[in-house]
């Protein structure tokens, strides 16, 4: 298969090592996001644009202030700020306080049922909910799982890296169980499962024993003895778990 724009960072994501290439992967996209959103695009009309209706989650507004580009990000908070003003301020124009006769129903209900019936509450909701860069990862993310399906299927070189691979965040195996579904044939799926669930059982075991030998190297009595692939058990084993590079510095402009 002739390489792409998606085969190569994939098969790169599978020779690095990493505890989960689809995680290594997705840190590499949303920093290539956060790159492109304080880089040239904040200077584009229409992109701009698109950031203005969309905003960004908590977590991406805090790693685009980590990033460093004071000026980029205050050129984005302000025409956001603007176009986020006149919006709620159509939403208050328009609004009609919902009954109390009506909401007293929904008295033992949770916080978001009973939001989910005032207009303006609803908007907020749906505003927190938005983010120009976790929109950006997931649709390249998708192309790059797609990518892998068609790999595993049609390139022995890829499907050997696979087969040698440290397996997957428990995340991310989720999502190749999940989208195997309608990827992959019944013979596909049945040569498939074995191996991957193979795969995940012999990788949890090897991280669950780094972080046994990590504890045990307290042990005065092993206080000579080599930390052989211990050291850096604990990120490795969050990773695995959550997905997340705890170890990583901020990512800031070059």
């Amino acid at each position: 298969m002739k390489d792409t724009i998606y085969t190569i960072p994939l098969t790169d994501a599978f020779k690095a090592e990493d505890e989960c290439p689809f995680c290594f992967i997705k840190r590499k996209l949303e920093q290539d996001a956060i790159s492109f959103t304080l880089g040239c695009a904040y200077m584009q009309d229409d992109m701009r644009e698109i950031t203005d209706t969309m905003g960004f989650c908590k977590e991406h507004y805090k790693k685009m202030y980590e990033y460093g580009n004071r000026l980029g990000m205050a050129l984005i908070l302000h025409t956001h700020y603007i176009k986020l003003q006149k919006e709620l301020k159509k939403k208050m124009d328009k609004f009609t306080p919902t009954s109390t006769h009506f909401l007293s129903k929904f008295k033992k209900a949770s916080v978001s049922d009973v939001a989910s019936h005032n207009t303006i509450s609803h908007w907020v909701s749906a505003q927190d909910k938005s983010c120009y860069i976790c929109d950006s990862i997931e649709k390249n993310f998708k192309r790059y799982m797609d990518t892998f399906f068609y790999l595993i299927t049609h390139n022995d070189d890829f499907k050997q890296l696979f087969v040698n691979c440290k397996g997957f965040c428990v995340s991310h195996f989720g999502d190749i169980l999940s989208l195997s579904d309608t990827s992959l044939s019944n013979k596909q799926k049945e040569e498939l499962y074995p191996i991957l669930f193979n795969m995940m059982e012999e990788n949890l075991k090897r991280i669950e024993a780094d972080i046994s030998w990590f504890i045990d190297k307290y042990d005065y009595k092993n206080t000579d003895a080599d930390w052989k692939t211990s050291k850096d058990a604990i990120p490795r084993g969050i990773q695995k778990l959550a997905g997340i590079y705890v170890q990583d510095p901020p990512f800031k402009e070059k």
